[in-house]
């Protein structure tokens, strides 16, 4: 998966091992329709299989997926010269064969903490968790039935997916589920009358649906996205393919937002200035009696529609924070791995950030398979010293166009005001407010022409304000100080105590917790493109 700038949609295996061997073409044939129906319903991502290789329906799963040409993930309990031990002969065969030909092999690190004395049920534990906790949708063939005692079997794997019924080592279990498919499956000796292949499904299915739709939205638009040449992470680090696809999928992600951004300011500035048209040219309808105006305030009209259909159209708004978010978080995930922790960023998510952003976090989870990272690098100068001096630099851009939208309406105010004096000082001498009053010719005229000056600056000056309103100046100018403050306090800290697990920890909680804070801000404030 190493350099791959879309996110691939996670298939979690898990199963009993002892299928009955007449049952084998029917169970294939379901996996098969399965993976075909998803690779159907999701044609801009790839998919891929996530799998223990355990012997029995993981390798029945495996099969299937190499035959479709998805590629394998293999995320073992425990090393491989360990693992074959639990296998038969022609069971380990298998194993070799797929551990070669998966796309990534590695040892599933523990998300639980490990005990004084972990044993292989522990190891399984883990791996059950591992296959769950990231994947999108996991196949479970399976009786329906859980064994007594076991807490690392198939139905205690379901159950990781459905409910996230274990106790993460950092972070807080995952809100929301994994969809379940479970293909039904007897055990070998089992004369219960469970009919072989029929499959069932779990889950809230419109949020799982609505998931893959969004993740194959972002990945058709990420084939096209331009990334900044501009890399995250040094050029020269070691070879890690996790650590690959994390850094490409944040560019592509941040070069979509940029690009959403873009379009929803220009939708708002378009809008702004179509409503000030509209106020004048009506104004001259009305006032210099230029009846073909009304024609302009139509054209005006029809365009103020097609802005803000076009605006509801592409989502330019929704998507322009989704993606925000998704980068984000990848730069956190991305710095955590480069610091050779094992933290995962989506775990650190707030609660209602999680449901929130249910695709993203399944991304996040995706994006992050992979066994434990490579030996640490100091991130002090990437993390804590980059980004203090881009909120300095994002801090005072955001004052400047503060100032200059202050600037603006306090001028346009200004000009108002003396407009207004001297139309009262032309009403008091010229006018018609007292009897005795002097006259002048055109008078009328004048008094269009002072109107249309009060009304073309008034509306000019309200639609400016909104514009800028609406980009929340004040608020990110403040957003960025606090930020400055917050980076320039780790730095202190982080000379004085070192890089460790508990900063790392703060370091992306505070940073997730912003960009959370941020988004709601957002979207409460967010552009309303009706008529």
């Amino acid at each position: 998966m190493a350099a791959q700038a879309t996110i691939p949609i996670v298939v979690g295996v898990t199963g009993h091992r002892n299928i009955r061997s007449e049952d084998y073409g029917v169970l294939y044939g379901a996996v098969v329709s399965a993976l075909s129906d998803l690779r159907a319903q999701c044609p801009h991502s790839e998919i891929v299989m996530l799998n223990s290789l355990a012997e029995g329906a993981d390798l029945l799963c495996a099969e299937a997926a190499q035959a479709l040409s998805i590629p394998l993930i293999a995320a073992l309990p425990m090393e491989q010269a360990e693992y074959e031990h639990d296998f038969s002969d022609g069971g380990k065969d298998a194993l070799y064969r797929f551990c070669g030909a998966a796309r990534d092999c590695f040892v599933v690190p523990a998300t639980e903490r490990v005990p004084e004395l972990p044993d292989r049920d522990f190891a399984y534990r883990q791996a059950g968790i591992c296959v769950a906790a990231h994947a999108h949708i996991l196949l479970a063939l399976w009786d329906g039935k859980p064994l007594p005692g076991n807490t690392c079997g198939t139905a205690e794997t379901v159950r990781f997916a459905l409910e996230h019924a274990y106790d993460p080592k950092d972070g807080i279990p995952l809100s929301g589920s994994t969809a379940v498919l479970q293909i039904a499956t007897p055990r070998e000796g089992d004369d219960a009358a469970v009919c072989a292949g029929e499959t069932r499904f779990f889950g809230d299915r419109a949020a799982y649906h609505e998931m893959l739709r969004r993740t194959d939205e972002f990945n058709r638009l990420a084939e096209k996205a331009s990334p900044s040449p501009a890399p995250l992470l040094p050029a020269d680090r070691e070879p890690d393919e996790t650590l690959d696809r994390t850094e490409a999928l944040y560019a592509a992600s941040d070069a979509l937002s940029l690009r959403f951004a873009k379009q929803y300011r220009s939708i708002l500035a378009a809008l702004a200035i179509i409503s000030t048209v509209i106020t004048i040219a009506f104004l001259l309808y009305d006032e210099a009696e230029l009846h073909w105006m009304i024609l302009v305030c139509g054209l005006m009209f029809a365009a103020a529609w097609l802005v803000q259909r076009r605006g509801r159209r592409i989502a330019c708004h929704r998507r322009y924070l989704e993606y925000r978010t998704l980068a984000e978080t990848l730069r956190v995930q991305a710095y955590l791995r480069y610091a050779g922790r094992e933290i995962r960023a989506f775990a650190l998510l707030p609660w209602s950030a999680q449901a929130d952003d249910a695709w993203i976090v399944a991304a996040l989870r995706a994006v992050s398979i992979g066994g434990r990272p490579y030996p640490a690098h100091s991130i002090k100068k990437l993390w804590i010293e980059d980004q203090l001096a881009y909120h300095l630099r994002a801090g005072k851009k955001s004052e400047r166009a503060k100032s200059f939208s202050e600037r603006i309406v306090g001028v346009a105010l200004s000009v108002s005001i003396v407009l207004y004096f001297l139309v009262l000082l032309f009403e008091l001498i010229w006018g018609d407010l007292f009897a005795a009053s002097l006259h002048i010719a055109n008078a009328g005229l004048y008094r269009m022409l002072s109107k249309l000056l009060l009304g073309g600056i008034s509306a000019a000056t309200l639609f400016i304000s909104n514009y800028y309103g609406r980009l929340s100046l004040s608020r990110t100018a403040s957003d960025h100080r606090k930020m400055a403050q917050f980076y320039a306090a780790m730095q202190t800290r982080i000379e004085r105590s070192g890089e460790t697990d508990d900063l790392l920890v703060l370091l992306a909680g505070e940073e997730l917790i912003e960009n959370g804070n941020w988004c709601s801000y957002q979207r409460d404030n967010a552009a309303d493109f009706s008529l």
